[in-house]
């Protein structure tokens, strides 16, 4: 599940759109020039781009990011600051932050809160025309506004002494009286200031005023002066002063720099700084664009180029398909280039070696491969680290301010000059190792042979880099460097000898570090080219492990079942030669069968574990990989001492990868057995462990989705929530990523979350797949009816469950049957559906409930099939077998139920303490649709305080209370969306949610009841 991560979007850089521009028609001030198109759509490929391909192919990308997907800390500040100018408290806020990090979009949805909340928003822009440019020029542009908005009269009768900031005025004023008896030339300038700082207090007389001075960095002298005089001696009341600057400008000397310093010792003054988004920042931005949730893997790459700049995310979005080696738009290399092409020309030279050697670079790596004087060098450093283009840390290192500008930089170089900077490099580094970073030696070292074109250097160096990845269980990156190397064999003749090995040997590497990663779609293809080289008559074994990789990863991606592949390669390794490497072979081929063939699984793995004696394999090590069949007839608590043996075992061998596969067992045992907790603190420890040895996108995924189950079994929802979105991130492949799906969409149907449909659907799309595991597809099932049922949509609910139950695989499955029957006996009681009741009661008569959550079902789905008088006490012992289980949500639904059940017969008081404990459960969860169902059910039989009152409107959100006041001033869905800055889609789920959490009918109802509990004047913030 994709988190929702704070981050801002749009760039504040000399070609964004300015504050002024979003805000001209209340403020009459006139967009800095701009360039760039408006906010809406336009076909990829414009802007420099090349033409879309690969992963965004046919996307239409939104231009600029429409969203502020966060800057929570900075809005906040925003927002008490003109909470204490409101009070008559003077206050500035400098927002500082580098070019493109979002000053611009921080401040414009600071001006439209501002705006709504009654103040008035003037903005004024600096020029870039140094210290000779126009005197005041914001002071100019706000005060047209105010002359536009309010006319001459605002000025009080001194239009000509504003006139050296308003020209237009001075024109205007020589029609009217005679002239005052200050010259206009004459004005002194503190006069002016005195003037201005008296308009800004009337202004803010009549309502607040918040005064935004755009691009401090190229303020004149005078207009520095006027803020100075404002800031430390006018001090307006009720006025707002927000200034912002580019911190990346601010080289050693500008005049900027002791400005801020004397504007820190001043009263009310407060610095916000802006940094760079995180990874999430950067996911959250691409959707916005792209107009769908991105793939992890070209989150990672924009993130990693841009390093979480918003306008390079956004320019490198809209140019082109921004993954793996998209060459830079044109414009935003030229303006990357621009600052770099002011410097000196040595300077430059430095840059462009820097450049080679990547983002970050040693200052010894760099003398070396420059062989320049060290005075010479230092020099031109130091040119660099004062135009803010590279940066210097504590180590001694240095290091390019942004990735793209690197990138530019190094795309600079001419052919002859690119070749021979990576090969000093790369001579350097296999000389002097030291010079890099501890264990970066090898893969430095083999990227610049790669890039030197020195092909039989490159490829013997990555296969030594790959080799060196392993041992640091960097399996993606040994992946990487292993395909190199498999790329640079056909060019190099004596491969075979360099390497020393065959290229099958090469391409077996290859497929067993990619499936380590948990890369398979990559890795079904080299099985393939596997197969097509291996001689079966010759090797067995070898093809044997090809195909029973493959067999096993046809299943992971939904292709097919796998067992055609499997079945051969059981053949082949039963003829192949005994031996421990046989052994091992045949327990992975049982593990891979257990989910398809169970008994003939246990006769490979017996013969697996007679053999393994024999050739000293340690037994306990294969019950690990075969531990699967403790999920058959034999008893769990059974297959946990097993599972801790092996994990001991395998402890005690160092052999990380069994040590995992065991603690997923484990952790997977627990939670079917009831123990959530030990489940989850298991699960937790699998985690780590498999992050430590980088199996986390493969074996080390069903952790995560493991401790996420317990976790939602126990009533931590938002922990549940929080492990989903680390699944999400970690971009896992073929069904890998499915079980964490299917749990995050169920949790935000539950909580009633806006993106429930999207994620629902999400997980839904796997059903069409040509396979699944039955114990991935019947969950599946469950979750489809329970979507339909939130829907309300009987007839696909309906559909659903039929579906559901005829299911080949559900009556050898308790442990994901009994939540289908469930789900199924609902939507039969709910629609009156007595073949479908029927269906579910023959197969629930038949089905094992062996342990806690599967006893709980049973019984709900004997309630649920029960009418009349044995109604209430098969509703009792649901509740109480819910209750024996521990899992909260369902014993909230179960409790409903029960309550209508009493309140049928009479039981007054027990149906309202069922209420009651099902709201309690439902407000601790955060499951809206619990809470108003408990609600609506305690209006309808008559309970008072029962559901507590307003019990809806304590679960509103922040944003859902903003939404609420703008329905109680009338406004439509389009119009809320437009003052909130999001869609009309969302408007109106926000809406939607509102009605149903304040348990009332329409619109009008809502606002009546906010007004009624005292919701509006909380939502509407000071005014």
């Amino acid at each position: 599940m994709a988190a929702t991560v704070a981050a801002s979007s749009a760039a504040a850089t000399s070609t964004a759109p300015s504050v002024a521009a979003t805000f001209a028609a209340p403020a009459g001030v006139a967009a800095r020039p701009d360039s760039t198109p408006s906010p809406g759509r336009r076909p990829v490929g414009g802007v420099g781009g090349a033409g879309r391909h690969g992963m965004l192919e046919h996307v239409t990308v939104r231009a600029a990011s429409s969203v502020l997907v966060g800057r929570h800390r900075e809005t906040a500040a925003l927002r008490e600051a003109l909470g204490r100018a409101r009070a008559g408290e003077p206050t500035t806020v400098l927002v500082g932050g580098e070019a493109g990090v979002g000053k611009t979009r921080l401040l414009e949805e600071f001006a439209g809160w501002a705006t709504e909340g009654a103040a008035r928003v003037l903005v004024g822009q600096c020029l870039e025309l140094g210290e000779a440019g126009l005197p005041f020029a914001p002071f100019a542009a706000a005060l047209r506004a105010v002359l536009r908005a309010d006319g001459p009269e605002v000025f009080a009768g001194y239009e000509a002494e504003f006139a050296p900031l308003l020209p237009e005025l001075g024109r205007a004023s020589a029609t009217l009286a005679a002239p005052r008896v200050v010259p206009l030339s004459d004005a002194p300038r503190g006069y002016l200031f005195d003037l201005v700082a008296e308009l800004f207090q009337r202004l803010a007389d009549a309502r607040p005023l918040v005064l935004i001075i755009e691009d401090l960095h190229w303020a004149d002298r005078s207009t520095r002066d006027l803020i100075g005089f404002l800031v430390r001696a006018a001090r307006p009341g009720r006025l707002l002063l927000v200034c912002t600057y580019r911190t990346d400008e601010l080289q050693r000397g500008h005049p900027l720099r002791p400005f801020l310093a004397e504007l820190d010792r001043a009263r009310g003054v407060e610095r916000v700084e802006l940094g760079r988004l995180d990874r999430d920042g950067t996911a959250a931005i691409l959707a916005d664009l792209l107009g769908a949730e991105p793939l992890a893997r070209a989150v990672d790459d924009v993130h990693d180029r841009t390093q979480g700049n918003p306008f390079f995310i956004e320019e490198l979005t809209v140019a082109g398909d921004p993954i793996g080696c998209a060459a830079l738009p044109e414009t935003l290399r030229d303006l990357l280039l621009a600052r770099v092409d002011r410097l000196p020309e040595p300077t430059q030279r430095v840059l462009r070696i820097a450049a080679a050697g990547g983002t970050r670079f040693a200052h010894d790596l760099l003398a070396e491969v420059a062989g320049l004087p060290e005075a010479e060098l230092e020099d031109a450093l130091r040119a660099a680290v004062a135009a803010q283009l590279v940066v210097a840390d504590r180590d001694g290192d240095y290091e390019f301010r942004h990735a793209l500008v690197r990138e530019a930089v190094h795309d600079e170089l001419l052919p002859g000059e690119h070749a021979r900077l990576h090969a000093r490099f790369a001579a350097a580094i296999e000389a002097q190792p030291h010079l890099v970073a501890a264990g970066r030696a090898p893969a430095e070292i083999a990227h610049h042979w790669y890039a030197a074109h020195d092909h039989p250097r490159a490829l013997v160096a990555a296969r030594a880099a790959a080799g060196a990845a392993a041992d640091r269980y960097a399996y993606a990156e040994q992946r990487r460097l292993l395909e190199r190397a498999l790329e640079l064999w056909e060019l190099v003749p004596d491969a075979a000898d360099l390497l020393g090995m065959d290229h099958l040997a090469l391409l077996e590497q290859t497929l067993d570090a990619a499936v380590t990663a948990g890369d398979f779609s990559r890795a079904i293809t080299l099985t393939r080219a596997g197969l097509a080289e291996v001689d079966a008559d010759a090797a067995p074994l070898r093809a044997a492990r090809l195909l029973d990789q493959r067999g096993r990863l046809m299943a992971l991606l939904g292709k097919s079942d796998g067992s055609r592949e499997l079945d051969e390669a059981y053949r082949l390794a039963a003829g192949g030669p005994p031996g421990a490497e046989r052994v091992r072979l045949l327990a992975d081929i049982a593990t891979h069968l257990v989910k398809i063939d169970p008994q003939k699984a246990a006769r490979v793995a017996a013969e697996a574990a007679t053999d393994a004696e024999a050739f000293g394999v340690n037994v306990a090590l294969l019950s690990t990989r075969i531990a699967l069949l403790c999920h058959g007839e034999r008893d769990l608590t059974g297959g946990l001492a097993e599972l801790g043996q092996a994990a001991a075992a395998a402890r005690a061998a160092g052999d990380a990868p069994t040590l995992v596969l065991a603690m997923v067992f484990e952790s997977d045992m627990l939670c079917e057995l009831g123990r959530y907790a030990e489940s989850a603190q298991a699960a937790e420890a699998g985690v780590a462990e498999a992050r430590r040895v980088g199996i986390s996108r493969s074996t080390g995924a069903y952790l995560l989705s493991n401790r996420a189950e317990a976790l939602i079994a126990l009533g931590r929802w938002d922990e549940a929530e929080a492990v989903c979105a680390e699944a999400a991130r970690i971009d896992l492949s073929g069904v890998t990523g499915l079980h964490w799906l299917q749990l995050g969409a169920g949790l935000r149907l539950a909580r009633a979350h806006p993106g429930a449909d999207e994620l629902v659907d999400r997980a839904l799309t796997f059903l069409g797949r040509p396979y699944l595991w039955p114990n991935h597809r019947l969950p599946l099932h469950e979750l489809a009816i329970e979507a339909a049922l939130a829907a309300d949509d009987k007839i696909e609910a309906v559909r659903a469950a039929r579906v559901a139950v005829a299911d080949e695989s559900l009556p050898q499955l308790p442990r994901e049957g009994w939540p289908v029957l469930s789900a199924a006996a609902r939507t039969a009681a709910r629609v009156g559906d007595r073949e479908l009741a029927a269906a579910v009661a023959a197969l629930a008569t038949d089905l094992p409930a062996r342990h806690p959550a599967a006893r709980a079902h049973a019984a709900q789905v004997t309630a649920l099939l029960t009418v009349g008088d044995q109604a209430l006490p098969a509703w009792r012992a649901a509740v109480d077998a819910w209750r024996a289980d521990g899992q909260p949500y369902p014993l909230g639904r179960a409790l409903l139920a029960l309550a209508e059940t009493t309140a049928a017969a009479g039981e007054r008081d027990e149906t309202a303490a069922a209420v009651t404990e099902a709201t309690e459960i439902g407000r601790r969860l955060g499951a809206a649709p619990l809470v108003e169902a408990a609600a609506t059910l305690a209006r309808r039989v008559g309970l008072r305080g029962a559901a507590g009152g307003g019990a809806g409107a304590a679960l509103l959100t922040a944003r859902e209370r903003e939404v609420l006041r703008l329905v109680a001033e009338g406004h439509s869905n389009s119009r809320i969306a437009e003052r909130l800055f999001i869609s009309p889609k969302t408007a109106s789920v926000h809406v939607s949610r509102i009605i149903a959490k304040l348990g009332v009918t329409n619109r009008v109802e809502a606002a009546a009841l906010a007004h009624r509990l005292g919701l509006l004047t909380e939502a509407a913030g000071p005014r």
